[in-house]
């Protein structure tokens, strides 16, 4: 079974993954994040549909401290956040190898 990629964020940060064809969009408005980022990111953590969520890493800050602990240690779906000081090529690597379990750019 194939799983979906979702995306939660601001209209402005979902349009390009949209364009890319991605299905599963939550827009946030950036005046509401305080009052509705928790309920979006609890839809797409629900959806046995998702296997990847998407969001940008400064709107982590906005989530309540139970969602962003149950978003940042949940296996199926993965958390992948862009931006901020993970968004180098060793802070992906993690995100990957957290994901699925095993390192793929391990060089042994």
């Amino acid at each position: 079974m194939s799983q979906e990629i979702a995306v939660i964020g601001t209209p402005e940060f979902t349009t390009g993954f949209r364009l890319a064809g991605v299905r599963e969009i939550e827009n946030v408005a950036e005046e509401d994040k305080r009052e509705e980022l928790d309920d979006a990111v609890e839809r797409v953590f629900a959806n046995d549909d998702v296997g990847i969520v998407v969001m940008a890493d400064a709107d982590t800050d906005h989530l309540s401290r139970g969602v962003r602990q149950d978003a940042e240690t949940s296996i199926e779906p993965t958390l992948v956040t862009l931006g901020g000081d993970e968004a180098g090529s060793g802070g992906l690597r993690e995100q990957i190898k957290r994901a699925i379990g095993i390192d793929l750019m391990d060089d042994s």
